[in-house]
């Protein structure tokens, strides 16, 4: 399959044809267009849209769709009420079916994407100025483009989408829309777009003639009047005076009661003469329409009372969360300087950790505390700064950014805006969302927050914004800098215990109906499945197995007809079947150039085993293992620390000519980055060369220097956890880590010893076997 040939849902669409470049959304009632729209959104959020032949057939088949269409790629979902989805999307090329895959439950086709030779000839440039210069004169004419359209295309060279921009202004026939569509070659289809743009030319220069002949015969006061009448009796004839006069003043109402601010009111105002002006049926009514429904859907002066009880937070809190204490006590403290100082401004918090550990939760249980109303933004994919800030109304199809949506949806003016994932935006050629976030979270700037679409100023400086990530890394300086992070850290297993116990299992239970003690588990049951079914920091997965062994034991209860089922860790192997995971253990006996090292992974800790092999030769280092850039660096780091200071450990000082080195780091298939390996690595190859065993049951973790200097590492927490497990006693931290280990829960440390060291001769001298010339 060449790259011009993809596989794509298909969406027949009535009445409309859309061109490439194209944005402009629409209503989606069939089932059959549903489910291809959710499987779009399975597959790139890419779909194919054609237009029927006959707008009336409700259940088209292949021969009533059109050959060619536009793939389209879906920009917003929007579910409305009655089982009908509003879609947005942006065209991106023409493309022809090839064939049908299947039409039911609904269409996909292969399809092949027609993309144009712009070959810029003269007469190609001929045509394109021709066609600027007479759809210039046609929009200052009509009233139904706006004047914008043309600056945005006085500067843009692509023929092709020149000529794809304008047909999507020019009101025609659907079946001469798709007749411009279908005409692939460039220079026919501005040949037939000019002559398109002549004849509307034309017509609107004979009703501007019309108009000025009227205007001139008529004084004002009778054309008013005439007007009016002429407009009455229309509407009488279309039976729909009534309808917007009602509408119009359903409006005035709303915009009295609301109470709007001075600069909002004229603009409703405004736009509400417009409409009375077109009426119901000019192309540019349902635009006012749907502007006049977003303004004054918005909460201008809505608010909800805080009620900051630092007791009662504290007890919804505990309540709906185990453990995370450090979270906790930061948020009440958070709470707190709010009730005292009065203030509606602070610190925009981050809470940051591994997938699954509760942050969105907690956001939850934060506005549930102080009687706020919660909404949520997912910023994860987002790469466009329109999806902050809204398009501008000069598009066909424009909406409102994701954050007056927001706050559209909390119908108050101070909600707990959760803005989800902040660490996965992304950026492209239409903008960096995280720069329009930088007005929004910043407290000076965004009580005049301006969204393009409504082009008015909203305050947002009442809203308690709080933000979730994975990682910080990926989160632009400016916008780390306006938040203060407070980190979420994995959970242990006895926490996950509780947590199970406390939460998990009753929130399984009563979401299938099952009265208590009818399905009842066993604390080893619990064990069972969290460390041999599940490997993670939070608890999703694990919620995920709970709710599957609920499942089967009614299966087996209405099976067998038995009233009570005890679940324990033989039912559950018998359950989920033979064991998922097993944690590495510790070696039963010393050995020389095995090390086992900890690391910190989206998971939670781990253990990682080095091996160093030592092979005459003439000196080469191989690295194995699909280790990262910072993993290879602090193995070569390593490798020279014990070069240089060969003499001090009784190795050989020719070693590097006339032996090989090969380190590995098992699990070759799992990528392993950082630089928390370092004296792991020197440790296994100063036993592989000097001969000497690594004591079984310790466990290292640090970042080396060349000159022998132990540095701090992250995630100490998670890695004693996973030496714990493994059965080690014996763990070696940096120095600097030392202030970390009131951080481990009790019950590990008590089973723990920890070494913390500056230098690396500190780590040899407690690692490996027998006495070590330490040097200086």
């Amino acid at each position: 399959m060449t790259d011009n040939i993809k596989t794509l849902p298909l969406i027949p669409l009535r009445g409309i044809v859309i061109f490439p470049e194209m944005i402009i959304h629409f209503d989606v009632g069939r089932s059959k267009s549903i489910l291809a729209l959710e499987e779009a959104m399975l597959k790139e959020q890419k779909v194919f849209l054609v237009a029927q032949k006959e707008a009336k057939i409700e259940e088209p088949d292949r021969e009533d769709i059109n050959l060619v269409g536009t793939v389209c790629n879906i920009k917003q979902i929007l579910r409305l009420p009655g089982d009908t989805v509003r879609v947005l999307v942006e065209g991106e090329n023409r493309a022809k079916i090839i064939k049908y895959n299947k039409e039911e439950p609904y269409f996909e086709v292969d399809i092949e994407v027609l993309e144009e030779e712009n070959m810029e000839d003269k007469k190609i440039q001929a045509l394109t100025r021709k066609v600027k210069k007479v759809f210039s004169e046609y929009v200052r004419l009509s009233e139904i483009i706006p004047m914008e359209a043309i600056i945005n295309l006085e500067d843009m060279e692509n023929s092709g989408e020149l000529a794809d921009i304008i047909l999507s202004y020019v009101p025609l026939k659907q079946n001469k829309k798709q007749e411009l569509l279908e005409t692939y070659e460039l220079t026919k289809r501005l040949e037939k777009l000019l002559y398109v743009l002549n004849n509307e030319l034309e017509i609107a220069k004979i009703e501007n003639k019309i108009g000025t002949k009227v205007k001139n015969n008529i004084d004002k006061v009778q054309k008013e009047y005439y007007l009016k009448e002429q407009l009455k009796a229309i509407q009488e004839e279309l039976g729909e005076e009534d309808d917007i006069n009602k509408d119009i003043e359903a409006y005035k109402r709303k915009i009295t009661k609301m109470k709007l601010p001075k600069e909002a009111k004229e603009k409703v105002m405004y736009e509400l003469k417009k409409l009375e002006r077109n009426g119901n049926y000019s192309p540019e009514s349902n635009v006012v329409r749907t502007y006049l429904d977003w303004v004054l859907d918005l909460p201008w002066n809505k608010k909800t009372n805080d009620t900051i009880d630092i007791k009662k937070a504290r007890e919804i809190l505990d309540k709906e969360h185990y453990g995370l204490n450090e979270v906790k006590d930061r948020i009440i403290e958070y709470l707190a300087v709010k009730k005292v100082s009065n203030s509606i401004k602070g610190p925009i918090l981050c809470l940051v950790g591994p997938p699954g550990v509760g942050k969105t939760s907690i956001a939850k249980s934060v506005a549930h505390a102080v009687n706020r109303n919660f909404v949520r933004m997912s910023l994860g994919g987002v790469r466009d700064e329109a999806e902050i800030r809204g398009h501008r109304r000069t598009y066909v199809g424009a909406i409102p950014g994701r954050i007056i949506y927001g706050m559209k949806k909390a119908k108050s003016k101070n909600p707990l805006f959760l803005l989800d994932e902040i660490d996965k935006m992304s950026n492209d050629f239409r903008g960096d969302p995280a720069d329009a976030l930088l007005e929004v979270l910043d407290d000076e700037q965004n009580s005049t927050f301006r969204d393009h679409y409504l082009e008015l100023d909203f305050d947002l400086s009442n809203v308690l914004f709080i933000t979730t990530a994975n990682r910080l890394d990926t989160i632009p300086r400016p916008l780390l800098d306006r938040m203060e992070i407070i980190e979420v850290s994995g959970y242990t297993s006895e926490e996950k215990y509780h947590i199970a116990t406390n939460h998990l299992i009753k929130k399984a239970l009563e979401e299938h109906n099952i009265k208590d003690k009818t399905i009842t588990f066993s604390d080893s049951a619990i064990y069972t499945i969290i460390e041999n079914y599940t490997r993670e920091s939070g608890v999703r997965e694990l919620e995920r197995k709970i709710s599957a062994m609920v499942r089967k034991a009614i299966t087996e209860m209405l099976e067998k007809n038995k009233e009570k089922i005890n679940i324990t860790s033989t039912i559950v192997s018998k359950y989920l079947g033979p064991q998922i995971y097993t944690y590495d253990t510790a070696e039963k006996e010393d050995k020389i150039g095995v090390v086992k090292g900890l690391a910190w992974t989206g998971y939670g800790g781990d253990t990682l085993p080095v091996e160093v092999s030592v092979m005459e030769g003439n000196g080469k280092l191989q690295l194995t293992g699909q280790l990262g850039d910072v993993m290879v660096e602090s193995a070569k780091t390593a490798y020279s620390y014990v070069r240089a200071n060969a003499a001090l450990y009784h190795i050989d000082g020719s070693f590097y000519k006339d032996k090989d080195l090969h380190i590995h780091v098992p699990e070759g298939a799992v990528p392993k980055d950082g630089p928390s390996a370092g004296v792991t690595m020197a440790t296994a190859i100063v036993s592989a060369l000097s001969g000497k065993k690594v004591k079984h049951n310790v466990a290292m973790t640090g970042e080396i220097t060349l000159t022998g200097r132990v540095l701090p590492i992250g995630g100490l927490k998670e890695k004693s956890l996973a030496a714990y497990r493994a059965g080690i006693n014996t763990v070696i931290i940096p120095k600097e880590n030392e202030k970390d280990i009131n951080k481990i829960p009790k019950s590990v440390q008590k089973k723990l010893k920890f070494i913390a060291v500056d230098k690396i001769q500190q780590v040899l001298e407690n690692a490996l076997v027998g006495e070590m010339n330490n040097g200086n």
